[in-house]
């Protein structure tokens, strides 16, 4: 029997600042038999600004059942710390909304011991590139916040931060510590913040790669939805194979239903 119900949020629940139909119903209709909780690689906005976007689309999330890659890197860093017995130097490349969550570190852009990925939008050039290079060569750890190859917007889908994640990978020799989804142990993570076992919850999104494959990998039956960036061409052609797939949002609680009866 499920106990807790994971959520993907863009894509999924909305796509850029439109609530996708039916979703916030379906979210109070959830809530009557099951806990939910969000599991974002939203690296733009700090999770106040999360909920508040939500609560303006009409989408009820609290700050308790949010997670996101920016508090598995602050969990990271901690451990970090604790096993070099000091503070860790940090080049946070990051939104400059999230920079704040990274204050108790000491920030170096030139021999720092963690280089923290984000989504920077405009700001990639060749010469940020050789920047990082140069501090991975010389033995800087990369953390990426998440490895998503690409996002849904109004205008149609977007390379996401997996294009420079994977160019720095191959160019440092590196393998680059990932945060947020599609890794098994943001998952991991999840169940243990929300207190519940893999084969007591669901993950429902619409990116087989990181919302599907990476919850599988983690013991957790994945749930797709053909909205947001769910393309049925790629979908076919990969390896991965998922417990359920849903129309939209609106289908999970009769899924739900019929599948425990």
């Amino acid at each position: 029997m499920q106990n807790l119900v994971l959520l993907d949020l863009d894509g999924t629940l909305y796509v850029d600042n439109q609530a996708l139909p039916g979703a916030a119903h379906t979210l109070t209709s959830l809530r009557r038999h099951y806990r939910l909780a969000f599991l974002t690689n939203t690296t733009t906005q700090n999770a106040a600004s999360i909920i508040d976007k939500l609560l303006k689309m009409g989408i009820e999330v609290t700050v308790e059942e949010l997670f996101t890659p920016v508090q598995a890197s602050l969990q990271y860093l901690t451990a970090w710390e604790q096993n070099h017995s000091r503070k860790a130097r940090v080049w946070p490349l990051v939104d400059e909304a999230l920079r704040n969550d990274f204050s108790h570190c000491i920030f170096d852009e030139t021999t720092p011991d963690v280089v923290i990925l984000g989504d920077i939008g405009e700001r990639w050039n060749l010469g940020l590139i050789n920047q990082l290079f140069r501090c991975l060569n010389q033995g800087s750890e990369l953390v990426a916040l998440h490895k998503n190859r690409y996002w849904q917007t109004a205008q149609g889908l977007k390379a996401d931060i997996g294009f420079f994640v994977a160019g720095l990978e191959y160019v440092s020799g590196q393998k680059a510590k990932i945060m947020g989804k599609p890794s098994a142990e943001f998952f991991r993570q999840a169940l243990v913040r929300f207190n519940c076992s893999a084969d007591e919850s669901l993950m429902v999104g619409d990116d087989i790669d990181s919302d599907v494959g990476g919850a599988q990998a983690a013991g957790i039956r994945g749930v797709l939805v053909q909205t947001g960036k769910y393309r049925a061409h790629y979908c076919e052609q990969a390896l991965i194979d998922p417990w359920a797939v849903i129309t939209d949002i609106t289908a999970l609680p009769h899924l739900l239903e019929r599948t425990q009866n």
